[in-house]
């Protein structure tokens, strides 16, 4: 006899078919009504739906006749290239906090502005008497975005301030998210970790003269140490993370939840919910699955005639996970290179270097120039091919110890800042619900 659980899945299976029956939409429809789906139009632009003044990516330029081409990309930070945003820290320095003074105020801190800042990042690495035991340590999961989403909704109840729709309010409520997001992240693991898989746990507590990637860092390991050039690389990761447009669907997301009124707990905990996303968030997870596939099925993974042999295969759908694919390569926006990307494989070269993993960095090298030959040959496609930031994080992450199940985490950790300087330019410029239009195609049967 069936369980009552047993018979709703039971139900729910049925009901599919008439789900499948009556919402399917005919692609000559999209066509027909000139309607660009994933507000993308066939070329892969996404359709203008706003302006913003926080960050811009560029990856076509125009040729002496006007027309557009495909060109290095740039992400550019208020008016600065990443690249310098990201070369002008100082060698024992860290940039997070300076670089996200940057994206939610406009422009870089004078000395005093950004030690100011840190202040008061520092004050507010604190979490509510007991939220830790109650909250994070109740029901863990190893989905963590999960665990962090409700902890986040969870942190309006503890601020009476939570509805006000000031913009200063807001500047409090972003820092205060932006302190204790690396705690969230770090304790939830360490939940799982102990609840579900009966490992120790390990529970620090921050220092708020620390960085943000050393206090993730310190949060994370048992003995809470760290090298330098660990966080030196985490917190380069966390910067290129940042921010990435308003179109990306997270902080599409973010515009769209804000301009309902919606507070920001809400909001970010809306974020949260897309980002956790397979397609958005959770790309670098793909690649490192497909590199121990890879690692499985290459004898040598030094070898170019052997790497080439395989990668052929894999985007012929008949290895791995059969899709066609080389995941890490390619980007929605970008054309000839992703500024990230090269930005970051600096990293992983030092990384790779001082941990002993020289092979692994000459497979990833291998990837990284025969895969947009391989692509070219079998793809028709309209832009270039290179690697994107993905292709390199999973490994930076990899070398750093982290678990698998942080590395969307850690995104959200950065994108927090990006997040929250869109809400309050969205509070600030904006004032209208965003409510875009879909055409009927329903039959009236009356």
């Amino acid at each position: 006899m069936k369980t009552q659980k047993e018979e709703f899945e039971d139900y729910a299976k049925e009901m599919q078919a008439l789900c499948v029956k009556n919402d399917v939409i005919s692609d000559d429809l999209f066509k027909e009504y000139n309607v660009n789906r994933g507000l993308r139009d066939l070329n892969g632009k996404g359709v203008l739906t706003g302006l913003t003044g926080i960050s811009e990516i560029v990856s076509f330029k125009p040729d002496k006749d006007g027309v557009m081409q495909p060109c290095e990309g740039e992400l550019w930070y208020r008016g600065h290239k990443i690249d310098s945003i990201v070369n002008s820290i100082g060698e024992h320095e860290y940039g997070f906090a300076r670089t996200a003074f940057l994206l939610l105020f406009g422009q870089y801190p004078t000395e005093e502005e950004e030690a100011e800042f840190k202040k008061y990042l520092g004050e507010a690495m604190e979490l509510p008497t007991n939220f830790t035991r109650d909250v994070i340590m109740k029901a863990p999961s190893g989905d963590l975005m999960n665990s962090m989403t409700r902890s986040i909704l969870t942190l309006a109840s503890y601020d009476d301030k939570a509805k006000v729709d000031t913009v200063d309010n807001n500047i409090r409520q972003a820092i205060r998210l932006i302190a204790v997001f690396p705690m969230i992240a770090a304790y939830s693991y360490h939940a799982y970790n102990h609840y579900n898989r009966d490992q120790s746990m390990y529970i620090h507590h921050p220092d708020p003269a620390l960085s943000t990637a050393e206090n993730f860092l310190r949060l994370l390991r048992p003995d809470a140490s760290y090298s330098e050039i660990e966080a030196k690389a985490l917190d380069t990761a966390l910067i290129l993370h940042m921010e990435h447009g308003g179109g990306n669907n997270s902080t599409f997301t973010t515009r769209v939840v804000t301009s309902s009124g919606s507070d920001a707990y809400a909001t970010i905990a809306a974020a949260m919910s897309s980002l956790k996303g397979p397609k958005h968030g959770g790309a670098n997870i793909k690649v490192m699955e497909m590199m121990d596939n890879i690692r499985e099925n290459v004898s040598n993974i030094t070898d170019r005639a052997e790497m080439r042999d395989y990668l052929s295969k894999m985007l012929d759908g008949e290895v791995f996970d059969n899709k066609g694919l080389i995941y890490g390569m390619g980007h929605a926006v970008y054309s000839l290179s992703d500024p990230r990307e090269k930005l970051l494989k600096g990293y992983c070269e030092k990384l790779a270097a001082d941990k002993g993993m020289d092979d692994t960095m000459t497979m990833y090298n291998l990837i990284e120039e025969l895969a947009p030959e391989l692509i070219a040959e079998k793809r028709h496609i309209f832009k270039g091919v290179s690697p994107n930031v993905d292709f390199y994080s999973g490994f930076v992450y990899q070398m750093l110890g982290i678990p698998v199940e942080l590395y969307t985490p850690l995104f959200a950790i950065a994108r927090i800042v990006g997040w929250s300087a869109h809400r309050i330019e969205e509070l600030i410029g904006q004032g209208k619900i965003i409510r875009p239009a879909y055409k009927s195609i329903m039959k009236e049967l009356e």
